[in-house]
């Protein structure tokens, strides 16, 4: 996949498959920005990663956060061609009968509101450009009801049918809309739900994960002509033929 010199954007940046996403899409010589609360964390990758990397501490279920996130994109690369949606959180893990609606709200203002934020931050963007690349970091959960998961289950949902929304409103102007569902990952999000012993994903041992880089390689490989199959749709890491075709083993 030919990204040289492209401008990626990932939000959620700071740990887990934005973190090895940014780094992955450096390696196949594209310019990066991290965006993430963490504004440390982020720092220290994009060092890592040297002079093609910038790190913008933002909090995506702020709109003017995320667009100024954008210009500093333009500003500092005078494009953007690649938009990944990852930003996420698993918390809380409580039944819809005792789960705090406030903590319910936020889950849904990161997990939802915030891939909304991104891609109307960057389809206009895209659209006067002519073209660019949206990819969204869904989940089997955007299929499957888990207990104790009714926030992160309803918002995967949602971020699928907006992924759909955006390939619907964006391909004739040649913006690309694909969802990326990795299956379980070996992440920090996977030590708090193991510790949470709620619902079948939560008694999965530690080696039934894939490595973050699994699905960072899946996305630099969904930017590029042979993923255009998949447009509007959803990619599962699950899929032994998925990751054949992405080079994984």
């Amino acid at each position: 996949m030919n990204v040289e010199g492209k401008a990626v954007l990932v939000t959620g940046a700071s740990r887990g498959i934005g973190a090895a996403a940014a780094v992955e899409f450096a390696r196949a010589g594209a310019k990066v920005v991290l965006l993430a609360r963490s504004g440390d964390a982020i720092t220290r990758i994009a060092g890592e990663i040297g002079g093609d990397a910038i790190a913008v501490p933002c909090d995506v279920t702020r709109f003017r956060e995320v667009e100024a996130a954008v210009t500093a994109c333009l500003e500092g690369f005078g494009r953007l061609d690649i938009v990944i949606c990852n930003a996420g959180v698993i918390a809380p893990i409580a039944d819809l009968d005792t789960a705090d609606p406030e903590s319910w709200g936020k889950a849904i203002d990161i997990n939802l509101k915030g891939v909304f934020h991104a891609m109307r931050a960057a389809m206009p963007v895209m659209k006067a450009a002519g073209g660019g690349t949206i990819l969204t970091v869904g989940s089997g959960a955007a299929h499957h009801p888990l207990e104790g998961w009714s926030a992160y289950c309803a918002a995967k949902a949602g971020a699928l049918m907006l992924t759909r929304a955006a390939d619907l409103e964006g391909r004739a102007h040649g913006v690309r809309a694909i969802s990326l569902s990795p299956g379980t990952v070996a992440t920090d999000m996977q030590s708090a739900i193991k510790a949470s012993g709620v619902n079948p994903v939560a008694q999965l041992d530690w080696e039934d994960h894939i490595p973050p880089e699994w699905p960072a390689r899946a996305l630099v490989w969904m930017c590029g002509p042979q993923a255009d199959a998949f447009l509007g749709q959803e990619i599962s890491l699950r899929d032994p033929e998925t990751r054949r075709l992405v080079g994984l083993a």
